[in-house]
């Protein structure tokens, strides 16, 4: 039986075979320590070696239909211990982030869930201002986004129904049923591959993001948005 703080870890992966050695070697700590029971890497349908990468990190894998929302439904079910922790592949948690999350846990009980400070992997002026307007709007509106990573109690996720099968915008709708009450922000960072924003451009892609959270508000079904962010 797990002891009531272990932690099951949730990577959703796409074509994601040069992040996953390293994506699953970093629980290794917390996995010797017995905080982390699990990891578990739910893939879309990969074709650049994830799968077998992900098997020879020694994680469960589970295999499905592309699309984040329905790949992090399938392995929140093959899952096993009392809290679970999502995080990208492309996303690696700051050092202490076990100290935090052990703390978490004991002080904060089965009715919380958390999420880290957003960081890049970038030394640009560009990335520091990205991150301070991230932790803004986590501080005003209590909207991470999944690149943040998200520590919820098992019971609570089931509670809530945990993450839905939607085409985008999948982190934003659990987080907003999770509610800010219920939401604490981690002092620690999870540190995220800065690729796409050195390929797009910081502005365009963050205008883009911010284009998509706006249709989201409106109403926009996330199939819709999920075709205009393509």
């Amino acid at each position: 039986m797990s002891r009531p703080d272990a932690v099951s870890v949730v990577i959703p992966t796409l074509n994601a075979a040069a992040f996953l050695p390293h994506a699953v070697a970093q629980f290794a700590p917390a996995i010797a320590d017995g905080l982390v029971t699990t990891v578990v890497v739910s893939d879309g349908g990969s074709r650049d070696g994830t799968v077998g990468r992900a098997e020879a990190a020694g994680a469960v894998v589970v295999q499905g239909p592309a699309g984040r929302g329905g790949q992090l439904v399938r392995g929140a079910q093959a899952a096993c211990a009392p809290w679970l922790l999502f995080v990208h592949a492309d996303t690696r948690l700051a050092s202490g982030w076990i100290g935090a999350v052990r703390d978490f846990i004991a002080s904060q009980g089965e009715d919380r869930a958390a999420a880290f400070a957003f960081a890049l992997d970038d030394d640009a002026p560009a990335a520091r201002r990205l991150e301070r307007m991230v932790a803004w709007r986590c501080r005003l509106l209590a909207l991470p986004y999944g690149d943040q990573g998200l520590l919820i109690s098992r019971r609570l996720h089931d509670r809530l129904g945990g993450f839905r099968p939607i085409a985008l915008m999948e982190d934003v709708e659990f987080v907003r049923r999770i509610g800010r009450g219920r939401l604490r922000m981690l002092p620690v960072s999870a540190l995220t591959s800065a690729a796409r924003y050195r390929r797009d451009g910081y502005l365009r892609r963050s205008l883009g993001n911010l284009g998509c959270l706006t249709l989201y508000f409106m109403g926009v079904p996330p199939r819709v948005i999920a075709r205009l962010y393509g």
